[in-house]
């Protein structure tokens, strides 16, 4: 099953809020405009396409916003006007505000959803700056003059993080940004004494089940594939071992020239507050496409995802290592070719 970020995109209606401020009489300073964390699909009219400058380092909505047609990035540059697309971890909200601020050379936008915490922004803006909103469409979208407000309480940054392996590195905003995932600590713990050759981690995340595959006799070369270029980065720093590889890339659709010898993956099924499992049953269609004859997958999932029927149809043995009330854990050996 494909994975379309388009599809699916948690809906954002920005469009309908930006019109409805401009009808009310938002005017935006001349020149570009800096889009934060923008997701695939979404417009923003009456933004001119040309004004726009999209920074978003999540990869399949970087290609779809870039296919559309937009001028995308993962680093910020500064401009007279920039707008956060409200992510919903606090944090993490609180930092690409403070980002906005010290880029914007005249205003800052912030647009979200209620269900993103929009009204707990809103509230905590009014505590230091003079505030403009509209609410359209269950959100609201904020506007404000930063020059001269001081955010440096909101700029969090990396934090350390305990492991077994040693201390690592995560940021605001990053899955398990606060510690090791209760899943992935399972998965970890599960895997054997020896593992192929030639591995890779599906969505490797700040590099934890990374580390555990490393901490393991048997691999020559460890592929991190993920697709968060924060997230990437975070592994970079956590994980300097010479057989690594770093890939900036959707784990749905990756592929080498090489097949491999076994993937370790803990998939995500969520998009936003949405289950999406056809996310993991992409994850694991790939992981089949992309293992040898005799390869291997170690998955860990929660237990209620369907994820069953599509490890029966795409290998050949299949086996639960160990569950608990939320959590399984699969093994699942030689994959079988079946059509794209």
């Amino acid at each position: 099953m494909p994975y379309n970020p388009v599809t699916l995109a948690a809906p954002a209606p920005r469009a309908e809020r930006m019109s409805y401020a401009f009808s009310e009489g938002l005017v935006l300073p001349d020149g570009a405009v800096t889009i934060l964390r923008p997701h695939a699909g979404e417009g923003f009219d009456p933004v001119e396409v040309d004004r726009i400058q999209m920074v978003q380092g999540f990869r399949p909505d970087h290609d779809a916003l870039a296919a559309a047609g937009f001028n995308v990035s993962v680093r910020a540059e500064p401009a007279p006007s920039v707008l956060v697309c409200l992510p919903r971890a606090k944090d993490h909200a609180h930092l690409l505000i403070a980002q906005a601020a010290a880029l914007a050379g005249q205003m800052v936008l912030v647009d979200g959803q209620k269900t993103d915490g929009i009204d707990s922004i809103l509230k905590a803006l009014r505590g230091r700056v003079a505030v403009n909103s509209v609410s359209k469409a269950h959100g609201k979208l904020v506007w404000f003059d930063p020059r001269g407000v001081d955010f440096s309480d909101w700029t969090s940054g990396a934090q350390t993080v305990p492991t077994e392996f040693g201390p690592m590195t995560t940021v605001p905003g990053l899955f398990s940004a606060d510690g090791v995932d209760p899943a992935s600590h399972m998965l970890a713990g599960l895997l054997p004494p020896e593992l192929p050759a030639r591995m890779v981690d599906f969505g490797a995340g700040w590099g934890y089940l990374s580390a555990a595959i490393l901490a393991r006799s048997g691999p020559e070369v460890l592929h991190l594939v993920e697709a968060e270029h924060d997230a990437l980065a975070a592994a970079r720093a956590n994980i300097r071992d010479p057989r690594t590889q770093f890939h900036w890339a959707d784990a749905t659709s990756f592929a080498l020239p090489d097949s491999l010898g076994g993937i370790v993956m803990n998939p995500p099924f969520h998009v936003g507050r949405d289950a999406r499992p056809e996310l993991g049953l992409a994850f694991i269609a790939n992981a089949a496409r992309a293992l040898g004859t005799r390869g291997q997958l170690w998955l860990v999932a929660n237990r209620h995802l369907p994820y069953a029927p599509a490890l029966e149809e795409r290998f050949v043995h299949l086996s639960v290592l160990a569950e608990d009330n939320r959590f399984r854990v699969w093994h699942a050996k030689q994959p079988r070719k079946v059509k794209r």
